[in-house]
């Protein structure tokens, strides 16, 4: 009988620590669908969730807006912000409208240089990333042009050719000058790539 008790007693405090060990794991949980971001926080810490979510937040949203940032900045950033709230060993779990570790973010598209494909006003999302290939549509910012919408034409090294699908050209008299308007072609840095368009 006193084995018995023995047993159940280790039993019992196995149990304990295996509850305590998987109810104590920390974590954040993100959702981008391209505009919006939502963050929940998963932990029995006694912190402020509320404002640790909201830093999570607008920092996830910064990383939207910047071409250079990318799912591994994300993700150590998260995990410094929990440290500095006390959570030391926190699972980032980044989920989003295309897939799980992507970066959907939403973009509208400004002019008639890529008809017939994509159209003055629409919307468009794209994938953050720099792996892009020739015959993508990406979304790019260019020293001469700002920020735009282009195919790509070629890739030589960390060079990209960017073009526009409307090839309709047209002649338009400046200060008594003839002109030749067609669509942009421009070359740009790999690191000025915002990423590829995925829907349209």
């Amino acid at each position: 009988m006193f084995k018995k008790a023995i047993l159940a007693f280790f039993i019992l405090i196995l149990i304990v620590f295996i509850a305590f060990t998987f109810f104590n794991n920390d974590s954040v949980d993100i959702y981008i669908d391209g505009e919006n971001v939502s963050v929940t926080t998963h932990t029995l810490s006694n912190i402020d969730t509320k404002a640790l979510n909201r830093e999570i937040c607008d920092y996830t949203i910064d990383v939207m807006n910047d071409t250079t940032s990318d799912v591994t900045d994300l993700k150590n950033k998260i995990s410094t912000l929990c440290i500095d709230y006390g959570l030391d060993d926190v699972e980032v779990n980044l989920d989003s409208s295309i897939g799980k570790n992507q970066i959907p973010v939403m973009v509208y598209v400004d002019g008639t240089s890529m008809l017939p494909t994509l159209q003055d006003g629409q919307t468009v999302i794209f994938n953050k990333t720099h792996n892009v290939h020739v015959g993508d549509i990406v979304v790019a910012d260019s020293d001469e042009y700002g920020g735009i919408i282009k195919r790509v034409g070629d890739i030589q090294g960390d060079s990209v050719y960017l073009i526009s699908d409307n090839k309709e050209i047209s002649y338009e008299y400046i200060n008594g000058n003839l002109f030749e308007i067609q669509g942009i072609r421009t070359w740009v840095d790999i690191s000025d790539i915002n990423g590829v368009v995925i829907k349209y």
